[in-house]
């Protein structure tokens, strides 16, 4: 069983009024004078025997934005002990926002508008000036799984073959339908905006390496992105760890659905180096077609139709996520996962998405009040609760500890 761990990109906001605020440094300062005998960012395991952390070796780091923070789980085996990981680090950031009057939110995208502050940085202070506007208003927060792979020969062996399948994740993660206090219209508006950078989305299938480097080095010959740091695939090898990085979807609102999207994503990985050794070709699907596919996962979700893997169509979500869960089902029935798998998929077509949950909240409190956010402020209360409550379910409005809001049960 492959080692598998991720990155997910939060915001911090106000618990009042719901709005970002630009506290990233402050809140790694206060984690480093907290634990100043720490190690620092962790690294992703290079043997499958390398022992598990304690919850101080998690890692949180600044990103571009300053009211945004990455935490970074240490690579799992399993999925219980990546979910432990991914609330633990949800709970240590926001135990530092807290330490500042904040609190943390696993939204995609800020319901609320504003003027972000990009991270006092050299490289962040060239990006800004190289990008403009694509840059300025770049607060998107995304949910990275990172799998092992026994080298990198293997690993652009597993890009060529799940490049078909990713839209879907897009729809399972959606959790951005509002940008800057407007109602978008889209489930992962964050796609879209991610999407503006000039080395984002799908790729071509490459073949081997050096076709993999060779394209990675023109593109850096081009002299339009900064460095390799900047090439946003939508899945990329690692430059920093034995991995594969899938980079489509949302930070998710719920953390038992990341740690879905990450089994999803190691049973790709798994089933593609299969196909890879048993000489199974990638799926010839022209690179226009995946974006047309994510476009329309980030545009309804789960909500109506998604272009099918296979051919391209619009077929109901529904059938379209089933599909990739009976295509996954022998490397998820041998880690044991097969169960849990349509259990947490048909969980979230039961309670919804995190834009769906978004949505909802939003119209609750329209339909009782006019409130001068348009209910936004709302939303984000809703989504703090939801990021620290890993064992409750929305189900609608009445709740007893918040009336105006929702009603909770217990998994």
């Amino acid at each position: 069983m492959r080692t598998f761990g991720v990155e997910e990109e939060l915001l911090i906001v106000d618990p009042d009024s719901g709005e970002p605020l630009a506290l990233a440094d402050a809140l790694l300062a206060r984690r480093k004078l907290a634990a100043d005998d720490a190690p620092g960012r962790p690294r992703l395991l290079k043997k499958k025997t390398e022992p598990k952390c304690d919850d101080d070796e998690m890692g949180l780091s600044a990103e571009l934005k300053l009211e945004q923070i990455e935490t970074q789980t240490r690579p799992c085996l399993d999925h219980a002990e990546l979910l432990r990981q991914i609330r633990a680090g949800r709970a240590l950031a926001d135990e530092a926002a807290q330490g500042h009057g904040a609190r943390i939110a696993a939204l995609a995208t800020s319901p609320l508008a504003l003027s972000s502050h990009t991270t006092p940085d050299p490289r962040y202070a060239r990006m800004l000036e190289r990008f403009g506007l694509t840059a300025q208003e770049q607060l998107t927060c995304g949910f990275h799984v990172h799998t092992y792979i026994e080298s990198p020969d293997e690993g652009v062996a597993v890009l060529d073959r799940i490049r078909d399948k990713l839209a879907v994740l897009i729809a399972l993660s959606a959790n951005s339908p509002f940008w800057n206090g407007v109602a978008t219209g889209f489930e992962s508006y964050r796609t879209q905006a991610w999407n503006r950078w000039p080395s984002s989305g799908p790729s071509a299938i490459y073949g081997n390496l050096s076709t993999y480097r060779r394209v990675v080095g023109r593109l850096l010959d081009t002299g339009v992105v900064l460095d390799e740091g900047m090439i946003y695939f939508d899945a990329r090898l690692s430059r920093n760890h034995p991995t594969v990085e899938v980079r489509v979807a949302d930070v998710c609102l719920r953390a038992e659905d990341a740690a879905l999207i990450a089994v999803l994503v190691r049973a790709l990985v798994e089933s593609a180096c299969r196909e890879w050794r048993e000489g199974v070709e990638p799926a010839p699907v022209p690179t226009v077609l995946l974006r047309m596919a994510a476009w329309q996962a980030s545009n309804f979700g789960l909500r109506g139709e998604l272009l099918d893997f296979g051919s391209f169509r619009p077929v109901p979500a529904r059938d379209v996520v089933n599909s990739l869960v009976d295509f996954l089902e022998p490397v998820l029935t041998e880690n044991g996962e097969i169960e849990l798998a349509r259990h947490g998929v048909e969980a979230i077509f039961a309670r919804g998405t995190g834009a769906a949950e978004q949505r909802g909240i939003r119209q609750v409190v329209l339909a009782k009040a006019e409130p001068d956010d348009g209910g936004l402020g709302a939303v984000v209360a809703h989504a703090v609760r939801a990021t620290h409550k890993g064992t409750e379910e929305y189900v609608g409005p009445d709740a007893a500890d918040a009336p105006e809001l929702l009603r909770v049960r217990q998994l």
